[in-house]
């Protein structure tokens, strides 16, 4: 392109089968003609973190829930100066999203006055205030398990609740305001999802700048190390599966049994059978609620499933843990030895300071980053995981009666409802049934509703939507746009020159040095969900970004490379957490890299080589 622009959101081309995608989302997620102004004016990119797939519309309730969330905290809440909101649109069922351009130059002022009162004293007294948010975040989820939605809807009320005197209200209002109940607290959820999050990022980012100043030669990667190694909820499913191993292979029956390619009732049931395999059954099920509410993706979508409910995919892990302690491989992260490079690393750094007051800037940038920034990883499996799974199942509740009474086809089809419209298919469902014996509800059309949209998604899978949209701005540089999601000045101009280089013809590829060392290894390319089993000890992982769900291979793996994400994503976390070499942010490895390439992982550089091709 001769200009610096990608389609306006107005040019963008739609294929034929796609008509009609736009009634599946909220009107107000739609590119419209009377706000063309402020739209043309921003930026837009396809998010692949958080939805590289078609969207199912209900599954778009919760990325409805962190597009206010995240934006009133920087906006209302915690007022940080420059930032403002990160708005979302949909194009042809791909999810995009803008950085707000900053506020007028008054606003930011007034900003910046609440934001030292308000952010600095939850730095100070970080450590009681999440043990308070943890209670409450408990307490919601629980909430949302006690929610009923019935099975069946009963042929006549029961005595019970018309003596003494008629209850008021009976199974058509309890269905109705149970999923309301559901939607609320999602929402609810999400507004406490985000209550420290952005301040772990800017912790991290503050500390990062202190860095950067007192040390001009200091490198990302070294950064990322001064602040690897925390104990965070988001590995102990991890850490339990490895305990759950570590005793099966005390157990010799317990072990070959796990060790089988048999399905995980088959074990079980075999199991159940012995002393030992009864005891450790018994170890399992404590370890279950809640470690096992853990997603086997990001959590964001229902196809996922979690561990809970799709028990192949644990006792999958635990089959290559058995195995891997049988060669004598460890299975656990090298924890210990990372916090004690880290703290060698930050002695080191310490020393070269030469004023007290620099050094108090150091002491106190390190203090805080280290304090809050564990609750990136740390929140992320009471809400994505534990809290969605909960949600989900929910969801299939009223799935399977809405099924039952013939409102739709196969359960799954719910989810090709937004978050609005399933009320109307609920009270469709229990207007029909109030009204008496006989009486036919809509059920045909939200039928072929769900056909329709079903086909569309299926469409939309076979379409690759531009990677943005709009004005290339002159520098990007708000710091969550680069930091999280990735996307640099840089990485726009690789986007415009796309289809200009074959892959064949790369042999180098630049990201971020997300984290430290450098090793060299034989690729496994991974695009899809369910492949990740196919990831083999001694590999170098190449994706197009990672899910937290994924814990239990970083340990066999050597090193990651990412398409997508910056300093602070999920991939460079983790990879700082198991000591791994990462790359992250490349835009194009899993586009450029074939399973078996021989490459060298440069964390230190930010460099991906590709060394030699596989036959």
């Amino acid at each position: 392109m001769s200009q610096r622009r990608f389609p306006r959101p107005s040019e963008v081309e739609y294929p034929a089968e796609l008509q009609g995608w736009e009634e599946m989302y909220p009107p107000y997620y739609i590119f419209s003609p009377e706000r063309a102004d402020w739209e043309d004016r921003q930026f837009w990119y396809h998010d692949k973190i958080h939805a590289p797939d078609p969207m199912y519309p209900w599954d778009l309730i919760f990325h409805e829930a962190w597009q206010i969330s995240l934006s009133q905290y920087n906006t209302r809440v915690f007022c940080i100066p420059p930032a403002q909101g990160v708005a979302q649109r949909m194009v042809g069922c791909y999810m995009f999203i803008c950085a707000v351009e900053p506020p007028p130059g008054e606003i930011i002022q007034k900003k910046a006055e609440l934001f030292q009162k308000r952010v600095f004293y939850v730095f100070e007294h970080f450590d009681e205030l999440y043990e308070e948010w943890l209670k409450k975040f408990k307490a919601l989820g629980e909430s949302v398990e006690e929610l009923k939605v019935p099975k069946e809807l009963p042929t006549f009320e029961p005595d019970e609740v018309v003596f003494p005197a008629p209850r008021g209200y009976f199974t058509s209002f309890e269905i109705i305001d149970s999923y309301d109940k559901l939607v609320n607290a999602v929402i609810k959820g999400w507004q406490y999802h985000f209550e420290y999050l952005n301040l772990s990022y800017l912790a991290y980012l503050m500390f990062a700048d202190t860095c950067r100043k007192l040390f001009p030669t200091i490198t990302e990667s070294t950064i990322g190390k001064l602040v690897a190694g925390a104990v965070v909820t988001m590995y102990r499913p991890e850490e339990e599966l490895c305990k759950l191993a570590r005793l099966a292979a005390t157990m010799p029956t317990v072990k070959e049994i796990l060790k089988r390619e048999d399905p995980p009732e088959a074990k079980i049931e075999a199991l159940s059978r012995s002393g030992e395999g009864r005891e450790w059954l018994r170890q399992l099920e404590e370890v279950k609620r809640p470690w096992f509410y853990a997603s086997c993706g990001s959590g964001w979508f229902h196809y996922e499933g979690s561990w809970i409910n799709r028990m192949e995919v644990p006792f999958g892990y635990l089959k290559s843990y058995v195995e891997r302690l049988e060669r004598g491989e460890r299975i656990e992260r090298y924890l210990e030895e990372i916090e004690r490079e880290r703290e060698k690393l930050a002695q080191e750094y310490r020393a070269l300071i030469s004023t007290e007051e620099d050094r108090k800037a150091f002491d106190d940038a390190y203090r805080i980053c280290r304090k809050i920034y564990r609750y990136a990883e740390d929140h992320l499996f009471w809400v994505e995981h534990w809290f969605h799974t909960i949600v989900f199942g929910k969801m299939w509740e009223f799935a399977a009666l809405l099924k039952r009474y013939g409102m739709i086809q196969e359960e799954e089809d719910i989810f090709l409802f937004n978050r609005f419209e399933v009320p109307m298919i609920l009270e469709d469902m229990v207007t029909a049934y109030a009204l008496g014996e006989g009486v036919p509800s809509r059920s045909a059309y939200w039928k072929e509703k769900a056909r329709k949209r079903r086909a569309i998604l299926n469409a939309a899978r076979s379409w690759s939507p531009p990677p943005a949209l709009g004005t290339v701005p002159e520098e990007i540089a708000e710091p969550f746009t680069v930091m999280l999601w990735g996307v640099t000045s840089e990485k726009v101009d690789e986007w415009l020159k796309s289809g200009t280089v074959r892959p064949e013809e790369v042999s180098e590829i630049k990201g971020f040095a997300s984290s430290a060392g450098a090793i060299e290894g034989r690729a496994r390319v991974i695009k899809l969900l369910e492949e990740i089993n196919t990831v083999e000890p001694g590999e170098i992982l190449v994706c197009p970004t990672t899910n937290p769900s994924w814990a239990p291979v970083f340990t066999k793996i050597k090193a990651v490379v990412t398409d997508i994400g910056g300093l602070t994503s999920h991939a460079a976390i983790v990879c700082r957490e198991y000591g791994l070499p990462a790359v992250t942010g490349t835009g194009i490895a899993t586009n450029v890299i074939r399973t078996g390439d021989t490459i060298r992982v440069n964390g230190d550089k930010g460099v991906v080589t590709i060394l030699e091709r596989a036959a």
